[in-house]
């Protein structure tokens, strides 16, 4: 491939529907845009149509060579034998599917078997769990469904049929990985799983190898396989081993690449495939930024205010301790959770301590995150800070205390766009592996005093053990 080759990426999240246009040699950013999603936990996927249209408008793709999407996980989007949207999709944060899921648990035999032969515990997030919710409570939008896609999926097939070079509807094992009813232990779907959720078998994407093909327009852009926006992230950031990404977004993750899948029975960990051809065990939380937001509405002060008053208190913020589950949460499972502020006294109760609490606590509950990796065996050595309240300088200064190791900040940028332009290249190209791409480190920190951190975290874990019973 020449310097002058472009290829772009696409992240259709919850929020935006974001297009980079890359070198496909350097990854060096050549031209980006974006439209807003609509609110909500169900969305009309036309919305996203709608959103792709405005981003990809005014000649962002010229010159383009190959494109790839990465989106969104687990959402459900039901097609009829038409091809046409059924209901809206119901998205990941949606928890309407939670009973859903702990039957399925228990149907098929509890944790265990899940984590042993699936890779993962279900929790509303996960699609099955929203296929079930479905067959219960809406049969005869069941009845009428004939495929179920995910986010990405979707809007992959609607580039091709919009270029006239649909074929047939395709995924990648990554995203495929968050179904519930793909197995990250056999690679390949587990028709049971569907017969057990919704009672028969539906049909579902094409699983590609992560560099496919999985079509070319009438212009001849070539479409990669895509990937959901976790294995996006991962690939867009270039992981090593040992490095493990903290994303601070409206929902949090923790995650790193790995040889081998695992099985995690306690459902923190769910082991996904990557877009690289390994797997990405990863802990997701519906809480991150969120936290801090509300922290700084209920001071009444900017985010800038917000960080200077969390700085200015002590580590530990004076006793107080938050259990960020704001709007419930996914891990641990507690969908119908709320928040829980503990050892709150006269003299601990100070715009400062209450604003380090905040921040604490939406950290504390990724820590738990990254101890589970080390748990199963996979190294930490490094901590990547990315998302939105990654840029808050008191989570440069608090994290390295409470994660006890360095944690770095890469340079902002939109890792899930440029991780499915990478993808891109890849498929582009026909190489081994993904082209190799420069990402530059803002911020590097070292963790602090080892003790004072460690203290924090089992204070918080007390805490959790004595308001919900777990861990």
């Amino acid at each position: 491939m020449s310097s002058e080759t472009l290829v772009a990426g696409v992240d259709s999240s919850t929020q935006s529907c974001k297009i980079v246009v890359c070198n496909a040699e350097t990854g060096a950013l050549v031209r980006t845009a974006r439209a807003p999603h609509p609110d909500g936990t169900e969305v009309d996927p036309h919305a996203w149509w709608r959103a792709w249209r405005q981003a990809s408008g005014d000649g962002i793709l010229d010159g383009v060579q190959a494109i790839a999407v990465g989106g969104q996980q687990h959402g459900m989007v039901t097609l009829d034998a038409d091809g046409e949207v059924v209901r809206p999709a119901l998205l990941w944060n949606d928890t309407r599917s939670a009973g859903a899921a702990a039957d399925l648990v228990s149907e098929f035999g509890g944790p265990q078997a899940w984590a042993e032969q699936i890779g993962l515990v279900p929790v509303a997030a996960i699609t099955a769990t929203k296929l079930r919710w479905l067959a219960r409570t809406e049969p005869d939008n069941l009845e009428r469904s004939r495929t179920c896609v995910l986010p990405h999926d979707w809007l992959t097939g609607r580039i091709l049929q919009d270029g006239n070079g649909f074929e047939r509807w395709t995924t990648d094992r990554g995203d495929a990985s968050g179904t519930g009813y793909w197995s990250a232990h056999s690679q390949d779907y587990r028709p049971d799983v569907m017969e057990l959720a919704i009672g028969r078998t539906i049909e579902v994407p094409e699983v590609l190898a992560p560099n496919a093909v999985a079509g070319r327009t009438d212009s001849g852009m070539l479409v990669g396989p895509g990937t959901g926006d976790n294995m996006g992230a991962a690939l867009g950031l270039g992981l090593a081993p040992g490095d493990v990404v903290v994303s601070l977004g409206t929902s949090g993750t923790v995650f790193a690449r790995h040889a081998d899948p695992l099985a995690d029975a306690s459902g923190a960990l769910q082991s996904f495939a990557d877009a690289e051809g390994g797997y990405l065990p990863l802990l997701c939380t519906l809480n991150a930024a969120r936290v801090m937001n509300a922290g700084a509405t209920i001071l009444g002060v900017d985010y800038a205010e917000f960080d200077r008053l969390a700085l200015a208190a002590a580590p530990g913020a004076g006793g107080l301790t938050l259990l960020p589950y704001l709007d419930g949460e996914r891990t641990p499972n507690l969908p119908g959770a709320s928040g829980t502020l503990l050892g709150l006294t006269r003299a601990n109760a100070t715009p400062e301590n209450l604003a380090r609490a905040h921040v604490e606590g939406m950290l504390l509950n990724l820590v738990a995150g990254v101890a589970a990796l080390r748990e199963h065996g996979v190294p930490v050595e490094r901590i990547l800070l990315v998302g939105g309240a990654a840029a808050s300088v008191a989570v440069h200064d608090i994290a390295p205390l409470l994660f006890g190791v360095p944690v770095a900040v890469p340079a902002a940028g939109e890792y899930v766009g440029i991780g499915a332009a990478r993808q891109a290249a890849w498929t582009l190209s026909g190489g081994a592996g993904p082209p190799v791409w420069e990402i530059s480190i803002d911020v590097v920190a070292e963790p602090g005093a080892p003790d004072a951190g460690a203290e924090i975290v089992a204070r918080y874990r007390d805490a959790v053990r004595t308001v919900h019973g777990i861990g």
